[in-house]
């Protein structure tokens, strides 16, 4: 192809890693520069990949016009303000979930980036699993009918991260609600069609992580310091009369390998479960239950790297974005209402 688009990487460790072999395998990207402040992450991440060309400073990726993309993978807090000087200077984002760590600030990168021109995705992962591919297809064949409710949780035992970019307030604004809750519930919206939420009752809270000796198997004990809730849970409502229940946790007692992340759909004429991709539905004419699991062909990268890829092809393409900023707003208004109803104790009626 005669154009390679260019990217620019700001936050080089953790999540970085894993979109590194995206933009590297695509036939569309060339990664040229990366940011970080940890003098150490950055030095690492040089050497790894052999890019020479580092900097502390995010100003030096953003004013560059010789980039066209920006890969944010800095704590929540960072997201908006960086993404939108991106934006307003030209390039395309890709930003770490969740987009922002609140609507209001995701609706000003929406307005940004329809004043640019430019594209903007939130890297919601589990959307490029050849398993979710496989089951939104089947979903939107119309198989389950009308979808009038869903469960779906995402629990952790003793599996809570322990970087102050996602313990403490003023780096990533919230816990597990808007770390790991945006997760399962844009994966449980996006097979749903992404209905319009009109209330929400929810329950954001921490029990167990400052009981002496609380551990991590991310990383030895739970530090003091941490801010943010470890578990929440919503009842939430839909303007087509669906509703869902959700429930997030990193520290639950709950009987799993490190993490357990499930969602149930139910419609009219079938019922689905995730990640099994089964598919149930009941024969009334001989009235027997039939029951069938999908098969998955589809050959994709790993979902970090595969995202990356998708995001790049949109561009030169010319296709909208895989993951709708729209979208991400839905997300973080249900969210946003959660903590709202655990300081008010009451149901949160959305505008």
């Amino acid at each position: 192809m005669s154009k390679k688009l260019k990217v620019g990487v700001i936050g080089l460790g953790g999540i970085a890693n894993t979109h590194m072999p995206g933009w590297i395998d695509s036939d569309y990207t060339e990664v040229v520069a990366g940011c970080d402040v940890v003098e150490s992450t950055m030095s690492t991440w040089r050497d790894k990949y052999g890019i020479d060309r580092v900097t502390n400073r995010a100003a030096d990726l953003i004013d560059d016009p010789s980039i066209d993309i920006l890969d944010l993978c800095v704590p929540n807090n960072y997201h908006a303000p960086l993404a939108i000087a991106a934006m307003k200077a030209g390039k395309h984002v890709l930003c770490e979930k969740p987009l922002a760590p609140n609507p209001a600030l995701i609706r000003d990168m929406i307005a940004a980036r329809d004043a640019s021109g430019k594209m903007l995705m939130a890297a919601q992962h589990f959307r490029f699993t050849s398993s979710a591919k496989t089951m939104k297809a089947e979903i939107d064949s119309g198989v389950l009918g009308d979808i009038y409710h869903a469960r779906s949780w995402m629990l952790r035992r003793a599996a809570a991260p322990t970087r102050p970019g996602f313990i403490l307030k003023d780096q990533a604004t919230g816990g597990a609600t808007i770390d790991i809750g945006v997760h399962i519930l844009d994966l449980t919206l996006w097979f749903m069609g992404n209905p319009k939420p009109v209330s929400v009752t929810g329950v954001a809270r921490t029990e167990l992580a400052h009981k002496p000796g609380t551990f991590s198997i991310w990383g030895g004990n739970i530090p003091k310091e941490m801010d943010v809730e470890e578990f929440a849970t919503a009842f939430v409502r839909f303007e087509n009369g669906s509703t869902l229940i959700l429930e997030v946790s990193w520290l639950l007692h709950h009987k799993t390998d490190g993490e357990d992340m499930q969602m149930w759909l139910y419609g009219t004429e079938g019922g689905i479960h995730w990640p099994q991709n089964a598919v149930y539905h009941t024969d009334l004419v001989a009235q027997k239950h039939v029951d069938r699991l999908l098969t998955d062909n589809l050959e994709l990268k790993e979902a970090h790297a595969q995202e990356c890829i998708e995001f790049a092809e949109a561009i030169l393409q010319g296709k909208p974005s895989p993951v709708p900023a729209e979208h991400s707003l839905q997300v973080l208004t249900i969210l946003d209402a959660v903590y709202t109803s655990q300081q008010t104790g009451r149901e949160v009626l959305l505008a």
